[in-house]
């Protein structure tokens, strides 16, 4: 065989850091190191799989259609490794959620995986859904928990468990004692939001069809927590997960709006790659997702 794992390694990683020296230092090689042995693996087959554009390495067409390819047998050889060392479920997956479900459900998730496979890690990273749809496309994120929709030719978009989002205020809000808000009650009020790109806010905008461009946004703000401390502390209303706001109700920070003629339920999803290899510490990080949403 003209090629080595060690190269295909070098090639992957300088396609997801487009940057040599970042590649060698993931991969803990010498950059010197790292760039023979992606020019070796060029000239051997006289190919270019990167176009230079300043210190940035763009991969160039054949090497957008060589890195699939190239992901999948290496995933394949470290399964192959795992299964030949007698711990099948090992090594790190790399995860990628939302919000609310990297801070609410995620994280139970990942204690609850450890302690079954105490061989495998799991990276845990947190951002929009359009941030994380990003990464897994560029295979940085082994899987995405994602509470927005989203449509894109390299992932499948699987539906996981419903959610629902609910309008609070804080408990001297005027109409925090109100049985139920009319859309003239919306349209009144200041709204404290998540930023576009979440999903949250996806589910907002459609929830508000036919008043959104009349309603008041004062604030747009990407963190949950942030959200809750301005809606504490009367600036506005928001429009959060329930599950994000269970404690804040219980305790009496925030109180729940009723407002029933607009629909605030959502499913959250599962995004994978459609060419990413299942390694066995996946295939059972799916299995746990299926079994939180019975």
């Amino acid at each position: 065989m003209r090629y080595t794992l060690r190269q295909l390694e070098v090639f992957v990683a300088t396609a997801q850091h487009e940057n040599i020296s970042r590649a060698a230092s993931a991969l803990a090689m010498s950059q010197s190191a790292a760039s023979g042995s992606l020019r070796e693996f060029e000239q051997q087959f006289d190919v270019q799989l990167f176009d230079r554009v300043g210190k940035r390495l763009r991969l160039s067409e054949l090497g957008r259609q060589l890195r699939p390819a190239a992901e999948e047998l290496l995933a394949r050889a470290g399964a192959l490794e795992q299964a030949l060392s007698g711990e099948e479920v090992s090594g790190r997956l790399q995860v990628g959620a939302t919000l609310t479900i990297g801070n609410y459900l995620a994280v139970p998730m990942i204690a609850a995986f450890r302690a079954r496979y105490p061989a495998a890690d799991v990276a845990l990273s947190v951002a929009n859904t359009a941030a994380i749809a990003d990464r897994v496309a560029h295979y940085a994120l082994d899987i995405g928990l994602v509470e927005g929709e989203l449509s894109h030719p390299d992932l499948s978009c699987e539906p996981w468990q419903m959610d629902e989002l609910t309008v609070f205020a804080a408990p001297g809000h005027p109409l925090a004692r109100k049985q139920a808000l009319s859309d003239d009650d919306l349209l009144g009020l200041d709204w404290i939001v998540r930023e576009p790109g979440s999903g949250t806010r996806q589910t907002f905008d459609r929830a508000m069809h036919g008043i959104l461009p009349a309603l008041r946004i004062v604030l747009e703000l990407q963190h949950t927590e942030a959200i809750k401390r301005a809606v504490e502390a009367g600036l506005g209303v928001g429009c959060l997960s329930r599950i994000s706001l269970v404690e804040a109700f219980a305790r009496g920070s925030l109180v729940p709006l009723r407002v029933p003629g607009r629909d605030f339920t959502r499913r959250l999803h599962i995004v994978l790659h459609r060419q990413k290899f299942h390694t066995a510490a996946l295939r059972q990080w799916l299995a746990l997702c299926h079994e939180q949403a019975q």
